[in-house]
């Protein structure tokens, strides 16, 4: 079997510089949100410099996703019907594409990765709504995120990625288990360790590491089994790719991590199908 040197995700991230930091319009969003004297003018002010996020964000809101009663023509109006914060989370989840344009195709199609990390979104967003959870927006930046890992190792150690691939293919084995066995960490861990170095919520850090491992987590359950059903159900339905070959197994615990009765799931299903093809050309990565 071909042994890799095992990789160590903090060292994978610190060497490379763009990866140092969140996306500058996300920086600057926060800096704008923790000011006391700013507003949605300002907010605003900051999304209208970015073009792409601009046409994405009025995409967005005038989706059924959101499904204003009325056509939203500005991003002030936008901002202020969304949120500012829930804007915020977008604007993460959205704009950390740019970060990742030189991922090597023969590696994943990027189109079809952020398909299936709509898709885990759209799920987690669904499935926190069900539990009644406030802020439901942050499950939703999770489920875009998880697999973010996955696109450090690509551009970072995209050799040592081609040796994972083949291995998890003439293993006929998970891809995490195949980065697990041959690198020591999965990209699970590797996103974790972004998200840290990005100074995200513990949460998301948390079941962003997690999410194929979601029995391990100790401080944030719910939102780690959120995303661990999530992207079980995106695979199953085969919602956009994210290089996974096979439906990885479910946590046994996982419904009563959730207090939800599974026999929810056929619904759940049904309506995370129908609203992925309601807002996917709200987040599509060429937009």
């Amino acid at each position: 079997m071909t042994t890799l040197a095992l990789i160590d995700p903090e060292e994978l991230i610190r060497r490379a510089p763009d990866l140092g930091s969140p996306p500058a319009v996300y920086q600057r969003l926060v800096e704008v949100l923790d000011h006391p004297r700013s507003g949605s003018h300002e907010v605003a002010a900051v999304i209208g410099q970015d073009t792409s996020l601009t046409a994405r964000l009025l995409r967005l809101a005038n989706s059924a996703y959101f499904a204003f009663d009325r056509p939203v023509d500005s991003v002030h109006q936008a901002v202020s019907m969304i949120g500012a914060t829930h804007v915020r989370d977008i604007a993460l989840a959205t704009s950390v594409t740019s970060v990742f344009r030189q991922v090597p195709a023969d590696l994943i199609n990027l189109d079809e990765f952020w398909r299936h990390s709509l898709a885990v979104g759209i799920g987690a967003r669904m499935l926190a709504g069900m539990r009644r959870e406030p802020n439901v927006e942050r499950f939703f930046v999770g489920g875009m995120l998880h697999d973010v890992g996955r696109l450090v190792f690509y551009t970072q150690a995209p050799n040592d990625a081609r040796i994972v691939l083949r291995h998890a293919k003439n293993h006929e084995c998970l891809l995490y288990e195949a980065e697990m066995e041959l690198a020591g960490c999965d990209h699970g861990t590797i996103g974790g360790a972004l998200m840290e170095r990005w100074n995200m919520p513990a949460s998301l850090v948390e079941s962003v590491a997690l999410h194929h491992r979601p029995a391990e987590a100790k401080a944030y359950p719910v939102e780690t089994c959120t995303i661990h059903l999530a992207d079980l159900i995106a695979n199953a339905l085969k919602l956009g790719r994210s290089g996974e070959r096979m439906v990885p197994p479910r946590w046994i615990g996982m419904w009563d991590a959730l207090s939800l009765d599974p026999a929810a799931l056929p619904d759940l299903m049904s309506s995370m199908e129908e609203e992925f093809e309601r807002v996917v050309g709200a987040f599509s990565s060429t937009g």
